[in-house]
């Protein structure tokens, strides 16, 4: 047979590199991480990098990912913000390659707020304050919120139609650009020496001496982003570019450019002239609201209305639209129903809403409970902690509303005296007004009672907003016959009585007391008063010389308005529970 032909073998051809090197070291680092800890998203990982490689062009940002296959927001995301690091760790990034791609990206401009816009609002509020001789160099979230709504157009607490984003989310960028720093608990918010500085021409410019360089510097910026969309402009948080877009969507808080035709500036100078004049008003009034300045609205948890039985929340809600009850359904943090003082305000010209009047809570507020959830709640805890809570709400007037259930209460798991005896000492030892009604439909007719006679309570009443981080609980005015009634705004007060928010020892130590049998608020409280933690209460014990004095160390602090003791039992059990070593038997 004739010898076969030696193959020819040719050079290897070179694959081509993947044009965007640094996205794809780090989904092999998040590949091999997930792999590490056997996590199934690792197979989500290569099929990206298989995607990846290929592609033949170069990436801006992992935002042009998304066409590929299998590029989620997700990966997007993880993508993005590794892409914001590189480049901030980077002095020169226009040498390097971004995901990749050889472009080079844009000078990082200066951030400067637009007019009227929330962290122009917060730059703004602050820089004043710190200028007041005396001030204390820093605001509370809800006075910050307060005082800079009178320098936006955009709302503090209520987002605009089809967005997610408040003027207060712009707080979070302001931070990230190291212009504020947030501090303590509850958050302290003051200006840094760049803050200050950025404020100051903020602020100068508002008084027409000088305009701040960075608006002509955003200006210009604007202008290169409509000439090439291409490009992106990856030091912009998604803050700012939600903030970006709505400010396209609603021109008129935008500022009147030099370009703009004379009807267009004609329109939005009557808007701010109006914008102004309420604004003025306000800082006549002294941040008060006069008689005829505000209507009394019923508040309604949304748990009220829906799910459940919800034939029965539904029969609620017609209830009080057929008693023509004035009534708003929102997320309630403590209690179920209460009252707002909310300011009236006018529709400003060339805006979609009308600007988001203040809201002052009454003083009271309403827990509604039926036979068989007063049942539950005994049986698992809810029903201490639940008025525990209303205590320490900041509203002086907690009222429980009692329904019954009929023959059904014979049905129910604890014994009717047990359920009525809770029920007595809810109004005799825990101060509570009680209100028993029969069904749902006598449930509404309270309500709607209560809202008419609140409405002529406070109908000729000036109220004034108090902050309980500043001042506290202040003395009922009404006992005294004055006719100015001091509130606490509904934002502070919602804020303020969410349930899982981080808590202080003293706290938590006076909630572990009263997971005690027979260990009262009151009597948790006045514990409190002697030794406000854990750390000091067994520092007591040790300076005690004998068991028997340790055992009968709190028996005598005196509790509630009888200022009786405690007793030797409860101080026993406190003992055993704290210094017993090992389980307790």
């Amino acid at each position: 047979m004739p010898a076969s032909e030696p193959v020819q073998l040719g050079r290897k051809r070179a694959l081509p590199s993947c044009p965007n090197p640094l996205f794809l070291k780090w989904l092999t680092e998040l590949r091999d991480e997930a792999k590490e800890k056997g996590l199934k998203i690792q197979y989500t990982y290569q099929k990206a990098i298989n995607s990846l490689n290929k592609y033949p062009l170069p990436l801006q940002n992992a935002k042009e990912a998304k066409i590929l296959q299998n590029f989620g927001d997700g990966i997007c995301k993880i993508l993005d913000e590794k892409l914001q690091r590189y480049y901030r760790e980077n002095e020169d990034p226009a040498k390097d390659k971004g995901g990749g791609g050889g472009g080079g990206r844009k000078k990082k401009r200066e951030y400067v707020p637009q007019k009227r816009s929330g962290g122009y609002a917060v730059l703004c509020t602050l820089y004043r304050q710190s200028q007041i001789p005396g001030s204390k160099g820093y605001m509370f979230k809800m006075e910050l919120q307060t005082e800079a709504q009178l320098l936006c157009d955009k709302s503090f607490t209520v987002p605009e139609l089809g967005s997610k984003y408040t003027a207060w989310s712009s707080v979070s960028t302001l931070i990230q650009k190291n212009l504020v720093t947030k501090t303590h608990n509850p958050a302290r918010y003051s200006l840094t020496e760049e803050g200050l500085a950025l404020a100051e021409r903020l602020e100068s410019a508002e008084q027409g001496t000088k305009a701040p360089e960075g608006d002509r510097e955003e200006e210009e910026g604007e202008k290169e982003e409509g000439e090439n969309p291409g490009v992106v402009d990856l030091t912009c948080s998604d803050e700012d570019d939600d903030e970006k877009e709505e400010e396209r969507i609603h021109p008129a808080e935008k500022l009147s450019c030099a370009a703009q035709t004379g009807s267009e500036v004609d329109e939005r100078s009557s808007a701010g002239k109006t914008q102004d004049s309420h604004t003025a008003t306000r800082k006549q009034n002294g941040g008060c609201l006069l008689p005829g300045t505000y209507d009394i609205i019923l508040c309604v948890d949304f748990i009220e209305t829906t799910g459940g039985s919800h034939h029965r929340k539904q029969e609620l809600v017609k209830e009080l639209q057929r008693n023509r009850v004035n009534f708003d359904i929102r997320k309630l943090n403590v209690g179920d129903f209460l009252w707002v003082a909310r300011e009236k305000v006018a529709p400003v010209p060339g805006q979609l809403r009308a600007p988001v009047g203040r809201e002052l809570v009454l003083d009271y507020v309403i827990e509604r409970k039926r036979m068989d959830d007063l049942c539950g709640s005994i049986i698992d805890g809810r029903f201490r902690e639940q008025k525990f809570r209303l205590k320490r709400c900041g509203l002086r007037k907690p009222v429980y509303l009692v329904e019954e259930c009929g023959t059904a209460a014979s049905h129910l798991s604890l014994p009717e005296t047990t359920l009525q005896q809770a029920i007595v000492n809810t109004q005799v030892v825990d101060g509570f007004f009680v209100k028993r009604v029969q069904d749902v439909r006598e449930s509404a007719a309270y309500l709607t009672v209560m809202t008419r006679y609140l409405t002529k309570l406070y109908q000729n009443c000036t109220l004034t907003c108090r902050s309980r981080e500043l001042e506290g609980d202040l003395v009922d005015e009404e006992e005294r016959g004055i006719r100015s009634c001091s509130l606490i705004s509904f934002a502070e007060f919602n804020h303020g009585a969410i349930k899982n928010k981080c808590q202080t020892v003293r706290e938590v130590f006076a909630r572990q007391l009263m997971q005690i049998s027979g260990l009262s608020g009151d009597k948790a409280a006045a514990i409190l008063e002697q030794y406000s933690t854990p750390h000091s209460l067994l520092t007591a014990y040790e300076r005690c010389a004998s068991e028997a004095e340790k055992e009968k160390l709190l028996s005598s602090i005196r509790y509630g308005k009888l200022k009786r003791n405690l007793g030797p039992a409860l101080s026993r059990t406190v003992y055993q529970l704290y210094c017993t070593q090992g389980a307790l038997s």
